[in-house]
């Protein structure tokens, strides 16, 4: 099963075994997940014993009753092709995925967001649930929060639309991926746009800072930037018409965690900061206004176009922290805080451009769940 048959599956929610051959510190680490998956981690040495002894068939057993098919997992796809060939020889319908978590860390979709006034596409990345948007409006288009690992594809798709990328935008800092704003720029001559508060931070390249209320202009539309801090200090979200790229403040099913910038001791601040977010400066857009977020968690469903949005209609109903009072918003978004991302303070360091790392490097230090949101379930 090659890597994007399987983001096919989970994607449609299609039950399916995961049998991860790999270490359990690795499979804790990162694995794949999803809404519809069963996951279970066995060390491949564990079928080399069996297979000496001649007992697979007993080791199989537990996955005769598994949702099916077992898709067999390890860093490269190569131990999990040995082990999905002996399920099999004993009648477990099992696969190999192709190129193992080398391969899942590659996967990357679009699927179009539906919008009056520009062609927006939204790109999914379901090993880590992160989201980058491609808006085109005539000849020009902007991309917004870009990964550095796929900053060809943005340009090859703005082309294919017709559309020249004439900025690359960050809605904040981030901590859990490598930013692609100057690989994009580097490629296509993009004017590279975060938001003002980016300098406070350290920032040590050139670029257009844009404070709130200010705009980013494509063809016949503008991006509206919305100061949204709580997530970081300078997080800022861009409206275009009834939708609202809102980065990592809020989420399909969460919101965000406030202690990626001043750690614990700062994220009590943060956290009132990013409650005055959500119940004031979005309380401004009515509940038609779409949310567009930087993220999803492996248990998000996309909407009927495939897109992971909601309206701030259903967020406010469905998100109990967008009902509570400020100190119970506090209390809740600290109290369930998963681990921070991998790597996450030598990722900041890189997209403020203090670090340099080369290609492999850059995808290697972001491998993993992106950890942004304040919730481990939601």
């Amino acid at each position: 099963m090659t890597p994007d048959e399987l983001a096919v599956r989970l994607r449609h929610g299609d039950p399916t075994t995961i049998l991860d051959v790999r270490n359990r510190d690795e499979f804790d680490e990162w694995h794949v997940d999803g809404r519809s998956v069963t996951a279970t981690q066995m060390p491949a040495i564990r079928f080399t014993q069996a297979e000496v002894l001649g007992t697979v068939a007993d080791v199989a057993d537990q996955f005769r009753d598994a949702p099916s098919p077992v898709v067999v997992v390890c860093g490269e796809g190569r131990a999990s092709d040995h082990v999905a060939s002996l399920l099999s020889s004993v009648g477990v319908d099992a696969e190999n995925l192709e190129s193992g978590m080398e391969g899942w860390a590659r996967v990357y979709r679009s699927s179009e967001l539906s919008h009056a006034d520009a062609t927006v596409l939204q790109y999914d990345r379901p090993s880590s649930g992160c989201l980058a948007y491609l808006v085109v409006a005539g000849d020009e288009a902007v991309v917004v929060d870009p990964l550095r690992a796929f900053a060809d594809r943005y340009v090859e798709d703005a082309h294919d639309l017709g559309a020249d990328i004439v900025a690359a935008i960050d809605t904040h800092v981030h901590a859990d991926h490598v930013s692609g704003v100057r690989a994009v720029a580097d490629r296509t001559g993009a004017e590279i746009v975060l938001p003002a508060g980016a300098a406070v931070r350290g920032l040590s390249f050139d670029t257009r800072l844009l404070a709130d209320g200010e705009s980013v202009t494509l063809g016949a539309v503008e991006l509206v930037a919305v100061h949204s801090p709580g997530h970081t200090s300078e997080m800022t979200a861009y409206r275009l018409g009834d939708v609202l790229f809102v980065g990592d403040g809020l989420f399909v099913e969460s919101v965000a965690r406030p202690d990626l910038e001043d750690g614990d001791d700062g994220a009590p601040t943060a956290a009132r900061q990013l409650y005055q977010t959500l119940t004031d400066r979005y309380g401004e857009f009515d509940d038609t206004v779409r949310i567009a977020p930087a993220h999803y968690s492996p248990v998000a469903v996309p909407d009927e176009t495939g897109v992971y949005v909601a309206s701030l209609g259903e967020l406010r109903q469905r998100l109990d922290a967008l009902s509570m009072d400020a100190d119970d918003f506090v209390e809740y978004v600290l109290a369930d805080m998963p681990p921070r991302p991998a790597n996450y303070e030598r990722i900041i360091e890189t997209n403020l451009g203090i670090v340099d790392l080369d290609d492999d490097d850059a995808f290697d230090v972001e491998v993993g769940p992106n950890n942004c949101a304040a919730t481990t379930s939601v």
